[in-house]
Parts: C-alpha cells; structure tokens; sequence
C-alpha cells in the first residue's frame, strides 16, 4: 500500500458498505467534508485497488446453488490450477490456503447436470488435482450485503442512519432474467456505482426502466450492494477459512452466535464433512490464536475444528450472473 490510510478513509468505506451508490454529496454531508474531497479519496483508493463497489447478485434467489470447493493438488500445481479456477465465470474467492496445497473457491452451478459435470468429472480428471471435497451452502448466517465493515464502522449510529438507503421491501417468488437484465447486472458487478446514464447505455434502456428494474432485482433478493475492500486498510492482516462440525441440535444456535462475532466476515451452515464454515479475519495470529480459544472455544456443541489460513487470494467477488 502506497498511501497512508487515515480516519477519513475509514469513514467513507463505512458510507460505502451502507449505501454503495449515494452520492458523494450525501456522503461529504455527513462526513463534514467537500465533495471533491471525498470524491478524490475515493478514486485514490478505487485506483490502487483498495476498494470497489460492486453490485453482487444471490445465485440462489435465480435457483442456483452455491458450493465451497476444497481442491487438493500438489504445491507446485496448485497456483495454475488457482488461477484456471479464477477465469471461469461461475467462481469467485479463489483462494491458496494452507501452505499452497489447498485452493479453496466458491462456485455457483446452475443445476444437478452442472453440478455432476463440475464436481464428478471436471475437476476430479484433471491431472494435478489430487482431491476434491465439496460443500453446497444450505443457510448464510452473515455474508451478502452484510459486511465486516459495519461490524468494524467508525460513523456514530447518527451519521449512518442519515446514510442509509430507504428500506427494499421483499418480493417472494422467481424472477426470471432477460438479456437486458444480465447486461445491467454485469455492469454493476464490475462497477457498483456506474451512473444510470452509463447503464442506459449498456442496456438500451430508459432511466426510468433501470431505476425501476434495479428496485424490482433488489426486492426479488436478486441484487445487493457490497464493496471489495483490502483488509489491510483496517489493520487486519490474517484471513482464516474454518470448518467446523456442530452437533445439529445447536447448528442453528451455533451459527447464529459466530454470525455476530466482529472478526467474521462471512458464515453459512453447508452439506459435507463439516457443517458449519466461516471466514474469519483478525489483525494478526496473535488475535487469531485468541479468537479461537475464546469466542470460537465458547460456542455451543463444536466436535471438531480445521483452520486453513489463506495464504494468497487469487479472485475475490465476481459477477455471478
């Protein structure tokens, strides 16, 4: 990291995970500072890669599934095979853990056909993969638009209810996506704050069709806002993968607690040999060590615990449409 990175830079990551697409106006507003300020600040960190709005998209509210991939391969195959992982269109979080022999992903198939293709005969064939241990995602306790940041924001309760977005009111159901649809979502997951002209652009449509879509994939829990940021900027410097076995009776209780602890980013119950997985990320193995042996250590019915530090992160969020 090249720049310094200071409270003010904090402040407007905080702004951001609450409301990705305000304006930068709102957002100097309440941070007591000019808009050129703040819009300076974020292009620097936009520039080096510190941070990015993306618009995610739910593959389970379009009927996909969700799997976290354990691949084995040798430590000399491992990085090739990471970054082969990473150019599919269906990962994201492609990751090297545990001393370079491990890639962990998270991939998104469409149905059973592409699931069987994926885990049974894809991946498996591959000459450098040794091992394949696969985990479909069955319930997210915290992850999706729900971010670290906010469990680590530094705005008083104040200034983020001046920021956050009027609340999107659900609509059960399937929705089905047309070709203008994905063009819109591919934008936002490239640049969540691309401006509504540029997405008319994109897509071919009116202003008021985009706003009215995005309302309308928003409340279908098709579309969210979320930001890529690097940890580092907030002086956490330790990324852990768990796997965790809970008896079934306290799964739910279980992962409800780890959801609220600060230092989990992301937590979800899945199918396979663990049961409960979640991303852990503290300042350093100091704090990791004191993590586990205290606020993990203290949940209900844990059997077995494996931790894979993630040693390089080859992707991170992806379009997933």
């Amino acid at each position: 990291m090249d720049f310094d990175f200071d409270e003010l830079d904090r402040r407007l990551l905080h702004a951001l995970q609450i409301d990705g697409r305000a304006a930068f106006s709102a957002i100097a507003e309440v941070l007591g500072v000019s808009d050129r300020t703040i819009a300076r600040r974020y292009a620097r960190l936009r520039s080096v890669g510190a941070v990015r709005v993306i618009g995610g998209v739910d593959p389970v509210a379009l009927g996909a599934t969700m799997w976290f991939l354990r691949v084995r391969c040798a430590p000399a195959a491992a990085v090739p095979v990471a970054e082969a992982l990473a150019r599919r269109p269906d990962t994201s979080w492609v990751s090297l853990c545990s001393g370079g022999t491990e890639i962990t992903c998270v991939v998104r198939t469409e149905n059973d056909a592409d699931s069987e293709a994926l885990l049974l005969a894809k991946l498996p064939r591959t000459s450098r993969v040794e091992g394949v241990t696969a985990h479909s995602v069955l319930h997210m306790f915290y992850g999706r638009s729900d971010s670290l940041i906010a469990k680590l924001g530094v705005l008083t309760d104040q200034e983020a209810a001046l920021l956050h977005p009027p609340p999107v009111s659900y609509r059960p159901g399937r929705v089905q996506l047309f070709d203008g649809d994905r063009k819109l979502l591919a934008a936002l997951a490239d640049d969540g704050r691309t401006s509504i002209e540029q997405l008319s652009a994109v897509t071919g449509w009116s202003p008021t069709t985009i706003r009215r879509r995005m309302t309308e994939l928003r409340e279908h829990g098709v579309l969210y806002l979320d930001i890529d940021i690097d940890w580092r900027l907030l002086g956490l410097g330790v990324r852990t993968l768990l796997w965790l076995s809970v008896a079934p009776a306290s799964l739910e209780q279980a992962g409800a607690a780890l959801a609220q602890h600060p230092e989990i980013a992301f937590a979800a119950a899945t199918t396979g040999p663990t049961n409960l997985y979640a991303t852990a990320v503290c300042t350093d193995q100091r704090e990791l060590y004191r993590y586990l042996t205290t606020q993990v250590a203290s949940l209900p019915a844990i059997t077995h615990m494996e931790t894979a530090p993630v040693i390089r992160t080859v992707k991170q969020a992806a379009n997933q449409t």
